[in-house]
């Protein structure tokens, strides 16, 4: 992207490098986050940074992606989006949560969850967590993901999730079932062109729920792109898949027609 001249930033969102709650799978949160970051990139004069942007993420980051083409037109009207481009997005997250229950990725990432969302909206976790797991859950639930040795740390520290973790099912409990339907998107229009990649061989984000979400953003009749890449994992899409969203974010910034798989 640097040598295609385009300025580059990403986002630190909410809660991140400082004291206090990071708001994970909060839409409102990330998306908000993410367009701070571009009004921050444009105020550095060494930049010229214009007002048009792109947005581009993997995992949560593809749900902040989605997420930021709904709201910002409302929260930053001075801006204005071009293409949003996400890779194995978490989007129905009520699905995603009940197909990756007992998982290790996703023993892993509820925890992420249940630990933001007790702390944003003020839910008690005695709901949904078992006594025994409380230690390993707070050990998994503060953990970051930001390399492979890391990811392969956090399957060890995980373990012990996998004997004691969930006493109830919190998809089947109406205050955090209504949390994972709030925060899933695709409740509003989505702003801008979309650009989606899927691995076949994602255990995390499983792509019969990914295409289920195109297919919801064509009934809408949002432009839409699907890539599919045989036997790519969840944690390699991005890296596999970059080369195809710069390429569509380029031609997004040409202001070329931009193609939709609905149409097929």
């Amino acid at each position: 992207m640097l040598a295609r001249g385009y300025v580059v930033v990403a986002t630190d969102y909410e809660g991140l490098g400082d004291p206090g709650v990071h708001p994970y799978l909060v839409g409102v949160s990330e998306a908000y986050a993410v367009l701070d970051s571009v009004r921050a990139a444009r105020e550095l004069p060494a930049a010229h940074a214009t007002d048009r942007f792109a947005v581009w993420g993997h995992s949560q980051g593809g749900h902040a992606a989605l997420f930021t083409g709904q709201l910002a037109t409302g929260y930053a009207p001075e801006l204005k989006l071009v293409g949003i481009a996400a890779g194995a997005p978490a989007t129905y997250l009520v699905d995603l949560f009940k197909a990756d229950r007992g998982t290790i990725g996703g023993n892993s990432l509820t925890a992420m969850a249940l630990l933001s969302w007790s702390q944003v909206y003020r839910l008690p976790l005695d709901d949904v967590l078992a006594a025994a797991a409380i230690a390993p859950f707070e050990l998994v639930a503060s953990s970051c993901i930001e390399s492979v040795a890391e990811l392969l740390k956090l399957s060890q520290v995980e373990k012990p999730l996998q004997r004691v973790f969930l006493k109830a099912d919190p998809t089947t409990l109406p205050a955090w079932r209504e949390i994972m339907e709030r925060n899933t998107p695709g409740q509003a229009p989505p702003g801008a062109p979309v650009f989606i990649t899927q691995g076949t061989s994602d255990v995390t984000v499983r792509p019969a729920i990914t295409l289920r979400f195109v297919k919801h953003l064509c009934a809408v009749g949002a432009p839409v792109v699907l890539t599919q890449l045989k036997g790519v994992s969840h944690s390699w899409i991005a890296e596999k898949s970059a080369r195809q969203a710069v390429k569509w974010k380029t031609d997004r910034f040409a202001g070329r027609p931009a193609a939709s798989d609905c149409e097929r």
